[in-house]
Parts: structure tokens; C-alpha cells; sequence
């Protein structure tokens, strides 16, 4: 399967949204609100467009991942989500291509940390620990053990609480 990874462009946003809808369409732990944060989130401050990307099967949108600005105290960091595969396409390493490109190019653009909220068994395969160990808290009730960590840059220089943008915090 040639699958190509590449920017988002704004041709690509409705086929995008409905991405994220088939992929959470299913999910015991959504909200199933996921594709309108998208938008929210291309809308605001905290869109950065080098770091939202999406997979592209015979220029169809069959994945994506969405890296955005949050703050961790005083600093700047980013924050994934969501990350999403077309059901089709699940199960088949995509998620990790999109991730994997996504977290190469936060540290070319000298991004501190990534932080997630997300299974704590599959984040860890690519570097992400629990925040707690560098101080990182969320600003609502999670499981410690799914609220973590990604740091870009050594030593780890943030502490505190994180503050999501706006569109995180809307219903």
C-alpha cells in the first residue's frame, strides 16, 4: 500500500474531519466530538501548520496527526492529539508513521516536550513517561499513568500545570 505523509493543506480539511469521525466512531472513550476540536483547533493560536499532517492514500486523507502550542508553566511545548486512522487502514502501522513524522518534526522545529493524553501502553514505544516525573500536571482529573511526556530536548527544563488552548476546553 503506497501511503505518502505529508503536510495538511486546506483542500484536506472536510475529507480530514471525517477522519477523525469514522476513527473515534467507535470508541468506548470518546466524546465523539474529535473532528470538530480539529477545526476548533486550525482556528486558533495554538494551529501550527508544519506539524498537522495527514497520510494520503491515492490523494485520499486515510490518516492524520495534529500536534498544537500548550504551555507547561512559563514555557512553550505541544500537545498530540488526536491522531487518527481511517478503520480501514487500522492495524497496520500508520498511526505510528504519522506519529513517529510528527515527533521528528517538532525537534527540528526545537520543541522542549510533547505531552499526551492517551493509552499508557502504546505511548510509551515512542518515548513518552508519565509527566508526573518531571513535574507536569494536568489541569483536570486523569490517571497519572495516561497523562505523559514526551521530552524533545534534554534536560527538561518545564514544570507545572498544563494550559491547553481554548478549543481543548470547549464543549
Amino acid at each position: 500500500m503506497d501511503i505518502v505523509l505529508t503536510q495538511e493543506q486546506p483542500k484536506h480539511y472536510s475529507n480530514t474531519e471525517d477522519v477523525v469521525r469514522l476513527a473515534f466512531e467507535r470508541e468506548a472513550m470518546s466524546d465523539h466530538k474529535e473532528h470538530q476540536l480539529v477545526s476548533r483547533l486550525r482556528l486558533s493560536d495554538a494551529f501550527i501548520p508544519a506539524l498537522s499532517l495527514v497520510a494520503l492514500h491515492q490523494e485520499e486523507v486515510v490518516g492524520q496527526c495534529l500536534l498544537t502550542r500548550v504551555h507547561v508553566g512559563e514555557a512553550e511545548a505541544l500537545a498530540l492529539a488526536p491522531v487518527s486512522v481511517l478503520p480501514g487502514y487500522q492495524n497496520h502501522g500508520l498511526g505510528t508513521r504519522l506519529i513517529e513524522a510528527a515527533i521528528a518534526r517538532a525537534r527540528v522545529l526545537g520543541y522542549q516536550a510533547i505531552i499526551v493524553l492517551g493509552h499508557p501502553t502504546y505511548y510509551p514505544r515512542f518515548g513518552f513517561v508519565p509527566a508526573a516525573q518531571f513535574s507536569i500536571t494536568a489541569p483536570f482529573d486523569v490517571p497519572q499513568q495516561a497523562f505523559m511526556v514526551l521530552p524533545l530536548q534534554t534536560p527538561l527544563s518545564m514544570r507545572g500545570e498544563v494550559r491547553y488552548s481554548k478549543p481543548f476546553m470547549m464543549d
